[in-house]
């Protein structure tokens, strides 16, 4: 028989009693605030060097973006079976299933992080010639890359402890851990690019330091960690069981984020094609397109969450308002931040660059894609939810055809026609209404199918 974990554990949440909305906020506001600040800090690296360097400089870390994405993802995924695996065996109350699964989830980080510094480094030219980067800004962008790669293990180990304390609700001290780490990098980066001169060197230098701080504060939270949470290298062991459910339910979502980000690449394939001007132009307004999304990513961690141990305790009807509430507060959101950079797009974008060529550029995108971002909670919270109740591949097939393979096509079909940047970005808004209400569509069905089947006790 399992062991019962203590309910009086700090920075946990009771997820399956009480009120809902509260917690659901004091979860996914901290959490989007840590995704967003993150990103301030990051994209300080493309303003940094594109108001103290040159706009080639800005585009070959700008650029570098999807490219880098198409690998990490894939692990990061993975991050999110960890979450779904640990908030089960808490909705179940077993101490001991708690603990092997964060002693395996940390191993599964670290190995991924040294495969990531492997792939990184053998393929950044390769890749990157292969996107069609301009020759003015090549040689920089593979530099970028390749440091970036070294710092993948801490990145891992960011991400698989973040999701790890998440699942108990605390989404508060990863928050603390980023914004540490993010300081650093502003700093480090003023310092590497204005005082030595180091360019494109020196925000890859700062972003691989920012990195290490952030993963070192996480790990340090976890091995001082209570109970069943507290984490010790020394147990560090791989568990088949624990590494089936974990693949099971991230490496779906894994291979939807590398997925993302193939057509993404073959996206920024066609932009690079438009010169660097256009390329500087995408990486300033894509800056505010994560900004914007995080929100999403945040509700929909969240709804991956909270399903998950409700779920699994039985909670069915509380999986329904979850979902409900996740769903409204996400659009809200989402929706009030994709208005925000719509309406002062020439005062933020500013920040990032005063040349004309490539603010029209930004402007472009801040107006056909960014604006309407906020249609990405439909799909995103609707295949949460289906991660949350164990199924996982449906929604990943669903956005592989919706946000993938329509986006590849019109790269080579709408955008082959009237070659306009505006029209490239048009494929963003057109994609997530269409994945959108296919995933709605099935997560109602499905979701009907599951309680049906739960309350016959089958």
């Amino acid at each position: 028989m399992p062991l019962k974990v203590k309910k009086n554990y700090s920075h946990k949440i009771d997820m399956l009693n009480g009120s809902l909305l509260d917690k659901i906020l004091i979860f996914s506001l901290p959490l989007a605030a840590s995704m967003i600040l993150q990103q301030l800090f990051n994209s300080a690296d493309v303003a940094v060097v594109g108001r103290f360097d040159s706009p080639q400089a800005m585009a070959a870390v700008g650029s570098n973006g999807a490219a880098i994405n198409l690998m990490v993802n894939l692990f990061v995924g993975l991050s999110i079976g960890a979450n779904v695996l640990v908030a089960k065996y808490i909705g179940k109350n077993d101490q001991v299933k708690i603990q092997d699964a964060i002693n395996t989830s940390i191993s599964i980080a670290l190995i991924s992080g040294v495969l990531l510094i492997a792939w990184g480094l053998s393929v950044a030219r390769p890749l990157l010639t292969l996107m069609n980067t301009p020759p003015d800004i090549i040689n920089l962008a593979v530099i970028y890359f390749r440091i970036y790669f070294l710092g993948t293990p801490f990145i891992m180990l960011y991400n698989f402890g973040s999701a790890i304390l998440r699942s108990k609700g605390d989404s508060s001290r990863p928050l603390w851990c980023l914004a540490t780490g993010g300081v650093v990098n502003l700093i480090l980066n003023l310092i590497f690019v204005i005082i030595f001169k180091l360019s494109v060197v020196g925000v890859a230098l700062a972003t691989v330091i920012s990195n290490i701080v952030s993963a070192l504060m996480v790990m340090y939270f976890l091995i001082h960690e209570e109970g069943p949470f507290k984490f010790s290298f020394k147990n560090l062991s791989i568990k088949k069981i624990y590494v089936t459910q974990i693949l099971k339910v991230g490496l779906p979502a894994g291979i939807q984020g590398s997925l993302f980000s193939i057509s993404n690449v073959t996206i920024q394939t066609a932009i690079n094609g438009l010169g660097s001007f256009a390329s500087a132009g995408s990486a300033a307004a894509l800056n505010f397109d994560f900004l914007v999304y995080y929100f999403v990513a945040a509700f929909t961690q969240s709804v991956v969450t909270f399903t998950s141990q409700n779920f699994a305790a039985g909670n069915l009807e509380r999986c329904k308002k979850v979902f409900n509430l996740t769903m409204t507060a996400g659009l809200f959101f989402t929706g009030l931040a994709s208005l925000i950079c719509a309406v002062w797009r020439t005062e933020i974008l500013s920040l990032y660059t005063l040349n004309p060529e490539v603010l029209e550029y930004a402007e472009i995108r801040m107006l056909h894609a960014v604006a309407f971002l906020w249609m990405c909670n439909i799909y995103e919270i609707s295949g949460g939810a289906l991660r949350g109740m164990g199924y996982s591949t449906l929604p990943t097939v669903i956005i592989l055809l919706g946000c993938c393979v329509l986006r590849i096509i019109w790269v080579y079909t709408v955008f082959k026609i009237y070659n306009s940047f505006a029209f490239l970005m048009d494929v963003y808004p057109v994609s997530w209404l269409i994945t959108g209400v296919a995933t709605m569509t099935a997560y109602y069905l499905i979701r009907r199918k599951i309680f049906l089947l739960k309350n016959m006790g089958i």
